[in-house]
């Protein structure tokens, strides 16, 4: 079974978002992105990280968002495998975000390589991030 792990909001003032979900909502900085794709903060409750990430082009945050799209992004679901979750995922007919993916085996996000990630076109317009590895933060 598939575990909802990260969740990823847009943001154009990723400072401001993390300042209020660690000092108001009391979750623990477990990471932070500085690349070439975007910055931002991993904020976590120890269970499930959100990541607060302003995207700096529109390649990695997704043409029909856009960089300067704010709120939901993506939802990053920890998988066993991610080869057999791709198949299920393709035979649902939720088809690869080919053009973000482009962009991750690009070296711009080293860390998504590493974390054996990969994103698709969910429903609702909301992308769908699986990994096999997770993301920090996540357990």
């Amino acid at each position: 079974m598939a575990k909802i792990k990260h969740i990823a909001i847009s943001t154009q003032d990723p400072d401001a978002s993390c300042k209020f979900y660690t000092e108001t909502l009391g979750l623990q900085v477990v990471g932070e992105v500085n690349s070439a794709s975007a910055r931002g903060f991993f904020v976590s409750d120890g269970t499930v990280n959100i990541a607060l990430l302003k995207f700096n082009n529109d390649q990695a945050a997704g043409d029909e968002k856009g960089k300067d799209y704010s709120g939901l992004h993506h939802i990053g679901v920890h998988v066993e495998d991610a080869g057999e979750m791709s198949a299920k995922m393709s035979a649902a007919g939720i088809n690869p975000r080919d053009d973000i993916n482009a962009a991750l085996a690009m070296g711009a996000e080293s860390g998504a390589r590493d974390r054996h990630e990969f994103k698709f076109a969910g429903p609702d317009g909301v992308t769908i991030d699986i990994s096999e590895r997770g993301w920090p933060g996540t357990t």
